[in-house]
């Protein structure tokens, strides 16, 4: 396992379909995961330090896991298989679930735990960095400062 940064979410064009981008920490590949919509928002809600006036899913899941006196130690994105990611969300004690690495990661930013992606995932989908591509992850970064998470709602 390799840890990785979440640098934030942003929508593709032309399908306007949101993804959420991993970085690895000690290396120059980056991996892009298409997600939905309202993970897209999730996402942005908890790098943006938003808090809704009622808890969303990921701010529930969050609230009963530290209810019941449990956390979260850490999120894994685990294999790719058929173009489709998978994820699991380690807990103290040593329970795993699977989860979808959206909703994994989207968990991992409100509890702060660390994120990670097996390596045979990087090594797969993982597209390596270049000087021009770091100076677009930098570019990435200051929509990310504009963005709204309300940018990412579909519904109309």
């Amino acid at each position: 396992m390799k840890p990785v940064e979440v640098l934030g979410v942003r929508v593709e064009s032309p399908t306007n379909q949101p993804i959420v981008l991993l970085r690895e920490l000690d290396g120059d590949r980056c991996v892009p995961i298409w997600i939905g919509a309202a993970e897209a928002t999730a996402i942005a809600y908890a790098q943006q330090g938003i808090e809704p006036p009622r808890p969303l899913t990921h701010d529930l899941l969050k609230n009963v896991i530290e209810g019941l006196g449990r956390s979260v130690t850490g999120v894994r994105v685990t294999e790719l298989h058929d173009g489709v990611f998978h994820a699991v969300i380690d807990f103290d004690g040593g329970t795993a679930i699977e989860s979808r690495p959206s909703d994994a990661i989207a968990l991992a930013l409100r509890v702060g735990c660390p994120v990670a992606v097996d390596e045979a995932v990087l090594d797969e989908a993982g597209v390596a960095m270049t000087p021009e591509a770091d100076e677009e992850v930098e570019k990435f970064k200051e929509f990310l400062d504009q963005v709204s998470a309300d940018d990412f709602d579909t519904e109309e």
